[in-house]
């Protein structure tokens, strides 16, 4: 009997993590993969950009219209991520959580060839859209991917699964800082193979996902297919009791029943939204505004700004994505002492201009503290923040969230990389100023406002979340009668 157990434990284990790897690699880490690869080939693609143009004109460009194209490709990616985000919803609703990640490949398939063929085509253009098209594929698997693990998982593994949607986004940096060494596909030659290696984690995704289950919430909730969520569930959980599991997707259904996937603008507009829309704008902006993601898009110039000798600067950007990893890998610390940690150490993280060079401390002082920062970044807010819109949000309102969240996080991305150059260029040692602010907001709405959703089913953190936003209704909400719906319209 006991053997049987451990047996069922094993098997239980073991799909929730192939799972998890399947749905991550060809997720988030194609989001971190892709926005770490574009730091190592900077100068070369620059100067592709800049041999084109005067191929084609006889002119060279400006150095503020180099810059101003490189932070376009730059940018493009975020962009592409924005119309990503905005279809993640209805392709979740229509197509399901795993069908969505695997048709997403078509994006990546799309975006490698572009990029193997921009340099024999001489067409600098090429890269933009590739970088428009890996960004899209980015905006859908990182609204999508949380979603279908978070659906996927018991509710006492849910915080830690959660966090592998971070470990994979460290994780696809890191390799991305890898495979950029000058050794590996860094060089000036082998830049167009570099950007078009984002093809292999798709590949990968699209060999293992097909083999594995579908989210049980999403076929009971959204299809009403009964069977096809135990089937799920089996697979998923062994051949355990499922009875108080199914429970709890039962009353969900109940209290999803008559109710059509809300769109949305329409989250906006209800009362018993009001905490989760404000939780979801403020920290989802914040993740974004606090500057994190632009250092490893742009680490070789802050690198280059602090002084870093040019031959090492690549191995300290593998530091970088090393420090997040590391701290997604082992963090247990929450997501309102990661905001305020940040805010901390934001506040200590200037490089320092070349004319503090007689002071050979304060290079080491300045790279000190620009790991700390992203050491603090992965403590909470990388993992957390990315899935409030599956923890705060029901089957209903969800895929609309995780839309109005990826949107407002892919926007402020935008900003900031078309901005972070200039910043830096105007700011120098003082760089890190603007991003003070955001933690300290962070810290400060997280500690105050943000409430607890640790080993709670959904259905408990919607009735707390209904208190907070009725404090003077003593009943909570009315739940209807059970009742298959097919929720397919967003």
């Amino acid at each position: 009997m006991l053997h049987a157990l451990l047996r069922s434990r094993m098997i239980q284990g073991r799909i929730l993590l192939l799972t998890i790897c399947a749905a991550g690699i060809g997720g988030t880490f194609q989001f971190g993969y892709n926005l770490s690869i574009i730091n190592a080939p900077t100068l070369h693609i620059q100067e592709f950009t800049n041999e084109t143009w005067q191929a084609r004109t006889g002119e060279p460009l400006p150095d503020h219209l180099v810059l101003l194209m490189w932070s376009l490709i730059v940018s493009l990616y975020p962009l592409g991520g924005l119309f990503g985000a905005l279809l993640a919803g209805p392709l979740a609703i229509t197509l399901g959580r795993k069908k969505s990640l695997l048709v997403n490949n078509i994006f990546v398939v799309s975006a490698a060839i572009l990029f193997g063929f921009s340099r024999k085509a001489g067409s600098f253009e090429m890269i933009m859209l590739g970088r428009l098209l890996v960004g899209v594929n980015a905006g859908v698997s990182m609204n999508i991917q949380p979603m279908y693990l978070g659906e996927s998982a018991p509710k006492e593994l849910r915080g830690a699964v959660a966090m592998s949607s971070a470990i994979f986004t460290a994780l696809g940096i890191v390799m991305g800082q890898v495979v950029g060494l000058r050794e590996l596909l860094g060089g000036p030659q082998a830049w167009p193979l570099l950007l078009a290696s984002c093809l292999v984690p798709g590949a990968l995704q699209l060999a293992s996902l097909p083999l594995l289950p579908e989210s049980p919430r999403y076929l009971l909730i959204d299809c009403g297919d009964t069977e096809a969520c135990l089937a799920a569930l089996r697979r998923l959980r062994g051949s355990g009791d499922l009875a108080g599991e199914l429970e709890e997707l039962e009353e969900e259904r109940a209290a999803c029943q008559g109710c059509r996937a809300r769109r949305p603008w329409e989250l906006f507009q209800h009362r018993a939204l009001r905490r989760q829309v404000t939780s979801l704008v403020v920290l989802g902006s914040a993740m974004e505004l606090c500057g994190n993601d632009s250092v490893y898009a742009y680490a070789s110039s802050v690198f280059r700004k602090a002084g870093v000798p040019e031959a090492k600067i690549q191995y300290a950007i593998i530091g970088t994505g090393s420090c997040e990893l590391l701290t997604a890998v082992v963090s247990v610390a929450g997501v309102d002492e990661g905001w305020g940690v940040q805010a901390g150490l934001t506040s200590t993280s200037p490089p320092p201009r070349p004319r503090q060079s007689s002071f050979p401390w304060t290079l080491y002082l300045a790279m000190a503290c620009i790991f700390a920062f992203i050491l603090s970044f992965g403590i909470g807010p990388a993992g957390v923040t990315g899935i409030l819109a599956t923890e705060l949000f029901d089957q209903m309102a969800r895929p609309a969230a995780c839309m109005v969240c990826g949107a407002l996080m892919w926007i402020m991305l935008i900003l900031v990389g078309l901005g972070f150059p200039f910043i830096m260029e105007a700011l120098s040692h003082f760089l890190y100023v603007p991003f003070l602010g955001v933690c300290v907001c962070g810290a400060i709405y997280t500690g105050l406002f943000l409430p607890e959703t640790k080993g709670k089913t959904f259905q408990e953190i919607s009735k707390e979340l209904h208190r907070l936003n009725f404090p003077r209704r003593a009943q909570g909400p009315t739940w209807r009668s059970l009742e298959v719906i097919q929720s397919t319209e967003l």
